[in-house]
């Protein structure tokens, strides 16, 4: 999925993730648990309470991209117990035989997964590898203070009254991705014509932003520096923690959705012990505790009702059925689709906008 560009307050909270998971260190004589995962990635209130029930210790390694992890792995890094990839680095591994089947009579509460999700979005609708963790989707931010006649549209990027203070991703897939929803066509489309049509929409946005921006585009909004910004829901919202003007929005034409999910390496070391933690973080008290962590929605109906109103009613986290409809998760095209959108990349990146 997304990747966190963590803030200073999430930096501070990150380590004392890290210092929880020391202080609550259950000794040598314990099994131990270790994580391969994004940043932040589980409210660290929880680490001890698994210890403490699985009698155990919880080591968590972190990574920044999909692609960073498979190299990662690839190059001969083992002993990890779960790893939480996106939907299609899941289908990449399992692919490659790096995954082992769930065992779901020793995940109980696989019971309290969405069913809805499952059956029309997720890829491994069974959890035969793969179970669901949080979900999210990009959009873009504004200052309600500064930007006037908002409309749900990626279309905001061709407004030139905002030139030298909006921001695109800085990621091929999500911004193309964009400028295809635009069009009406799919997210993961490897259609020449299409693409070509994209790259113009594209091209034509950049003569309004600044820069293609993927790691302070969360904190230039927050400071004003920017007035709209293409982003991840987590990171708009964790400058909307910041600047209350800050509105959050999920364009209209659709968007990219993304998933990651719980998984158990091939050769976990600790396969039972893997299970039951992704049973503990499938009981509908502790996905709760993760979503109001993380604001991003784990796919837990039961999970729903625990959740502040706040976060219930929030577009940007529960999707309008609508905007979910025309939304599609970034698939893995074979390298000869990839190598068409590095190639639309490239010329969007090389293109004058003078």
């Amino acid at each position: 999925m997304k990747i966190f560009r963590i803030t200073l307050p999430r930096l501070v909270l990150a380590a004392a993730l890290l210092g929880a998971g020391a202080l609550t260190s259950c000794g040598p004589e314990k099994e131990v648990l270790h994580v391969f995962t994004w940043d932040d990635y589980i409210n660290p209130e929880l680490i001890p309470r698994f210890e403490k029930e699985h009698h155990c210790k919880l080591v968590i390694d972190t990574f920044d991209s999909n692609e960073s992890m498979l190299a990662k792995i690839k190059a001969g890094a083992s002993g990890y117990d779960i790893l939480v990839p996106s939907s299609y680095m899941v289908k990449i591994l399992d692919k490659q035989g790096m995954l082992q089947p769930l065992d779901h009579s020793k995940i109980i509460n696989l019971s309290h997964i969405d069913t809805e999700y499952l059956s029309e979005t997720a890829f491994d609708k069974e959890m035969r590898v793969s179970v669901p963790y949080m979900f999210a989707a990009t959009g873009f931010a504004y200052l309600e203070d500064r930007v006037e006649n908002v409309v749900p549209s990626w279309k905001m990027f061709d407004r030139a009254d905002l030139k030298g203070r909006m921001t695109l991703l800085n990621d091929q897939r999500e911004t193309i991705g964009a400028a295809l929803k635009t069009l009406g066509y799919s997210i993961n489309t490897t259609n020449d014509a299409e693409l070509e049509k994209a790259r113009e929409v594209v091209i034509g946005w950049k003569k309004n932003i600044a820069k293609f921006e993927s790691d302070q585009y969360d904190a230039g909004i927050a400071s004003g520096e920017f007035v709209l910004v293409h982003g991840y829901s987590g990171d708009l919202f964790q400058a909307q923690e910041e600047n209350e003007k800050v509105a959050i929005v999920i364009p209209e034409e659709g968007t990219s959705i993304a998933c990651d999910d719980l998984v158990i390496p091939k050769d976990a070391p600790n396969p039972d012990l893997a299970h039951a933690f992704i049973n503990f973080l499938c009981e509908p008290e502790i996905a709760a505790k993760n979503v109001g962590y993380i604001f991003y929605l784990a796919p837990n109906k039961d999970a729903y009702p625990l959740l502040d109103a706040e976060i219930r009613e929030n577009p940007a986290i529960f999707l309008d059925r609508a905007v979910l409809g025309r939304s599609e998760m970034i698939d893995d095209l074979g390298a000869e689709g990839n190598a068409k959108y590095t190639r639309i990349w490239d010329q969007i990146r090389a293109a004058t906008t003078e």
